[in-house]
């Protein structure tokens, strides 16, 4: 990988990132009817009236969308939130990807990296918050992630709709020669209520477009809403259904040539030599790239490309992975519980004293392995590269990123590259990172004037991703003589997440390597613990780990949750009980637990075998309860018969939306409880695909209930919550069901078999 050169543009960004000096003080430009951005992707007979909304002729409005759509729902959620404050008709809107631009910057993702402590994570507005918005507009980074695209998109979007609206009805009453005030609209048409003038947005938008709006219109009462808060079909599902949906692997370009790759058989092996003659020997072989960590072919097709690179025998230098394999690294981490320095998460009255008076009760530890993303499309990327431009059609999610880096790769500038977003076949953070564009880029370059496409296999993907990290947490909780927590300690050891993404990707920012993603779902809990510590020991091990859905709170749900069930057990009592006893001061989650309780049917009887478990999580904003109904046979094979979700993300913009990825990011956790586990030997990853990375199918799949509950919180992200609940539900169930705990996962690891 090239080295990123820092501009004088970035170093001013990092300067305000790391010190927050240049940030304080700043103005930032919030002018939603800048369509500079938009203008340059519109079609004939359409008209850009701000950053996020076309109109043409007929009426039709076009939202620009600048997060990705992954199956997320993201092109629906915030096309509507648009379509709302228009007042149009939803089957008048259509949705496109922005272009990459710093008004599309993702403010939200910055803000939630303050501080735990910071009262932004509680809903207060906060000095912490309105500088890291400063920031977050300074640096311009436009990027899909943390659950934060329909929160970051709620007051810039619906101000784009509603400014978009009021420059139409202000040309339509300028032409009736009428106040504005007098208009109205609805589905898109605008009425004048006494004389009964009328128009569409079709009829009115050229005029529009040079209308300048000097008060910021008012947003909707949420009980004006028409469209907010109502199931509306997923404007991506027809061309996903009929075909035409295009992702990265369906892209076809005149000229196009196709790049395969054979990577260092270790994490982070170097390239030594290769001999291309034999691959350029075979037939529609154009050119042989040495690359970084891999050599590539490049030919007239992805099968004679994929033949002739593994007709290769390149000679690759290891590094430090080969020291290091699965049962090393989790020996290493255990080790690390003791001698590692800790940095406190959170910490309340005296945990020392209060174990002096009430010793520990309850000592478990608890162990999570490596995890690969495994998107149902591999990866991929298309690139083309010129003595000036370069242009990319990649499937990801940090196409900022992807400019700053193709355009270091290719030496153009970064505003001469062209970021085209396709449809994404699953990203789950691992489409965040910038590895294929590089070496796409790379390639490119060798073939001036020619796209390429570069396509990996399921087994290059497999062994050479950023995995969710392999995590240790090791508990230790005491009982008041009332059966309430007297002490809650948790140590957690794991590489940082943060430190290993900026180190990547972003080397002039400096990051902690204790970043707060470690501790995330066990520094936060809304338990009431009158005496607790929460710590992490990070970890330094040469394997690369980054995003993956839900991040800490994946393999911290399960520790906190499953000792939480290990304590009310010491404690005598109902887990369900148990819980409510330490949230007297927390009615969202009561709230959530109480519905939980009244869909799971929690406390009626089961058979001999079968068992409940339950798990309460919040992450990203968004509380999330669920219930797991499992039967163990006496063979320790586990059927999943039924879980149950309840779910409080405040405002719910799509409610089918929300319902979808409860699902999915159930089926996503269950998949990594039951099967997951990336096996390391000598620093080389030994699976290589769905035989020996097995996911959940249609026939293992159980039937899933998911319930809404909105209250009156803080809107949560919905992307990755539903995840990390279900693995300690289901942990929980099979100690219900057979008195054995879980403290390992895959759950493989205690004998049981789905």
């Amino acid at each position: 990988m090239s080295k990123f050169t820092l501009s004088r543009r970035n170093f001013l960004v990092a300067g305000a990132l790391v010190g927050g000096g240049l940030a304080v003080g700043c103005s930032f430009d919030g002018n939603h009817r800048n369509n500079a951005a938009l203008r340059t992707t519109t079609d004939e007979g359409e008209i850009a009236l701000n950053a996020w909304v076309k109109v043409d002729q007929n009426g039709k409005v076009t939202v620009a969308i600048p997060r990705s759509e992954m199956g997320q729902g993201v092109y629906t959620a915030l096309a509507m939130l648009v379509a709302d404050e228009m007042d149009v008709d939803f089957t008048d809107v259509a949705a496109e990807q922005s272009p990459v631009d710093d008004v599309y910057a993702n403010i939200t993702l910055i803000q939630d990296s303050l501080p735990f402590n910071d009262g932004y994570h509680k809903g207060e507005d906060t000095v912490g918050a309105w500088a890291m918005e400063k920031v977050g507009s300074l640096l311009g980074v436009q990027v899909t992630g943390g659950s934060t695209s329909v929160r970051d998109a709620w007051a810039p979007m619906r101000q784009a709709g509603a400014i978009a609206k009021a420059m139409l009805v202000s040309a339509a009453a300028k032409n009736w020669g009428v106040p504005a005030s007098e208009c109205e609209v609805k589905n898109g048409i605008i009425r004048h209520r006494e004389k009964g003038f009328e128009g569409s947005y079709g009829e009115f938008v050229a005029a529009a477009a040079d209308e300048t709006i000097s008060i910021e219109p008012v947003l909707k009462d949420s009980s004006e809403f028409t469209l907010i808060g109502t199931p509306q079909p997923r404007l991506d599902i027809p061309a996903k259904v009929d075909g035409s949906a295009v992702f990265g692997t369906d892209i076809m370009l005149d000229g196009m040539v196709h790049a395969a790759v054979r990577l260092s058989p270790t994490l982070d092996g170097i390239l030594e030599s290769h001999d291309p003659a034999p691959a350029l020997g075979m037939p529609g072989v154009l050119k042989v790239v040495a690359l970084e960590n891999a050599v590539a072919v490049v030919a007239d097709s992805f099968w004679r490309a994929k033949s002739a690179v593994e007709a290769l025998n390149p000679v690759f230098t290891e590094g430090p992975a080969k020291d290091h394999s699965s049962g090393s690294i989790m020996a290493l981490m255990e080790d690390k519980l003791e001698s590692g320095d800790a940095r406190d998460y959170a910490e309340a009255g005296n945990i020392k004293s209060a174990f002096e008076a009430s010793p520990p009760t309850v000592e478990a530890l608890y162990k999570v392995p490596y995890l690969a993303h495994a998107c149902m499309e591999p990866m991929n990327c298309t690139a083309l590269v010129s003595d000036e431009a370069v242009e990319i059609w990649m499937p990801n999610q940090a196409p900022t990123l992807m400019k700053w880096y193709a355009g270091d790769i290719a030496d153009v500038d970064s505003e001469n590259v062209t970021i085209h977003t396709p449809y994404l076949g699953g990203g789950f953070g691992r489409r965040a990172e910038i590895d294929l564009a590089v070496m796409a880029v790379a390639i490119a370059k060798e073939m001036k004037d020619q796209p390429v496409k570069l396509q990996w296999t399921r087994e290059n993907d497999m062994q050479h991703d950023m995995y969710r990290p392999a995590a240790v947490s090791r508990f230790r909780g005491s009982l008041d003589t009332g059966g309430k927590t007297a002490g809650w300690e948790n140590r957690i050891v794991s590489q940082s997440v943060g430190g290993s993404f900026t180190a990547r990707l972003l080397p002039w920012m400096t990051m902690d390597r204790s970043d707060n993603t470690t501790a995330e779902g066990a520094a936060d809990l809304p338990y009431e613990f009158s005496n607790m510590r929460v710590d992490h020991v990070p970890v330094d091990i040469p394997i690369p780990v980054g995003f993956w859905r839900s991040v800490g709170h994946s393999y911290n749900a399960f520790f906190t949750e499953s000792f939480m069930d290990e304590m009310a057990h010491a404690a005598e009592q109902d887990p369900v009980a148990f819980r409510f006893a330490h949230l007297t001061t927390q009615p969202d989650f009561s709230n959530v637990l109480k519905k939980l309780v009244q869909v799971s049917a929690w406390d009626a009887p089961l058979a001999a075998g079968r068992g409940r478990g339950v798990a309460l999580h919040e992450s990203f904003g968004t509380i999330v309860g669920q219930v797991v109904e499992v039967t163990v046979n006496a063979d320790k094979e586990i059927t999943i018969d039924k879980i149950y979700c309840v779910v409080d993300c405040g405002i719910i913009v799509n409610p089918d939306t929300v319902t979808a990825q409860m699902e999915g990011g159930i089926i996503f956790g269950l998949t990594a409880a039951l099967y997951g586990e990336i096996e390391i030997e000598n620093g080389a990853v030994i699976n290589s695909n769905f035989p020996d990375y097995e996911m959940i199918r249609l026939a293992n799949c159980p039937d899933i209930e998911v319930h809404l509950a909105p209250s009156g919180r803080r809107m949560g992200g919905i992307g990755e919550p539903g995840t990390p609940p279900v693995a300690p539900a289901l942990a929980n169930a099979i100690f219900a069901a057979t008195g054995e705990r879980v403290r390992e996962l895959p759950i493989s690891k205690a004998g049981f078999r789905a």
